[in-house]
């Protein structure tokens, strides 16, 4: 069998809603990784996010914040950080709608405030070891990857039409990514792509969620999960099922890259 690459997303793909992985999940991966396939990590989240799901799944290839931050086999191969400039105006018009913001990096993630309880809702979600601590200048001196904007959907709207180097996806109902414009998961794996040489007939990606859409799109092999959003099932070229009914087993069974 020919090596493929198969990326997987995290959240409500690998992971159920209660952030747990299915054990069908986890073997299946150990069995591509025995097959001689390549197997990366595409997701929004930082880095520190999902230290503890790399290792249990020992996969050092990943694309996180949304195609932002690009490792290959433990090397940092691209990044793309947001416009500082234009981050600093950002804050300064979300502090006066009482919005709060969180600047994150490789390695950590600041709030601008001491505490807001659209923070605490949503971020607790994540199911994560780390929550935001207080830290207004730690946009200052450093590259940033990721920003997240917390308001009610449709607030955001007054930020988009002002900050056009930005693109911004919700992700809860209180918060929004705040990503470089035109930054993308597709994008990330391209660098990983061309890399590794791998032909466009054994590219694989999973995924359900908005901020997959373009991966799902552009990705030949692309699998949308049963419990995924109606517009990245639209996207993706097959549908698996849902995360609880084994889905990521059931995708590549459907793929033939497993028996």
């Amino acid at each position: 069998m020919n090596r493929h690459i198969i990326f997987f997303d995290i959240d409500g793909t690998l992971l159920n809603e209660d952030k747990l992985l299915p054990k069908s999940a986890k073997d299946a991966i150990f069995s591509l990784k025995e097959l001689g396939h390549e197997v990366a990590i595409a997701t929004g989240r930082a880095p520190f996010m999902f230290e503890d799901l790399r290792e249990e799944l020992k996969i050092d290839t990943f694309v996180s914040y949304n195609g932002q931050y690009v490792v290959l086999n433990g090397e940092v191969i691209y990044t793309n950080p947001l416009n500082k400039d234009a981050l600093e105006s950002l804050t300064e018009l979300a502090v006066s709608n009482d919005h709060p913001v969180v600047f994150m990096d490789h390695e950590d993630m600041k709030a601008n405030v001491p505490e807001h309880e659209y923070i605490k809702e949503s971020i607790s979600t994540l199911k994560i070891k780390q929550f935001p601590t207080h830290d207004p200048s730690y946009s200052e001196g450093r590259e940033l990857y990721q920003s997240l904007l917390f308001c009610k959907e449709g607030e955001e709207t007054h930020y988009q039409d002002k900050y056009k180097q930005f693109d911004f996806v919700r992700w809860h109902p209180l918060s929004t990514d705040i990503l470089p414009a035109g930054g993308s998961k597709a994008n990330g794996i391209e660098k990983i792509i061309e890399k590794l040489g791998i032909a466009k007939q054994f590219q694989v990606a999973f995924g359900d969620s908005l901020n997959d859409l373009e991966m799902l799109s552009q990705i030949e092999n692309s699998v949308a999960m049963g419990n995924g959003h109606d517009l990245a099932k639209k996207a993706a070229k097959y549908e698996t099922k849902s995360v609880e009914e084994d889905g990521i087993l059931h995708g590549l069974k459907m793929l033939g890259l497993l028996g």
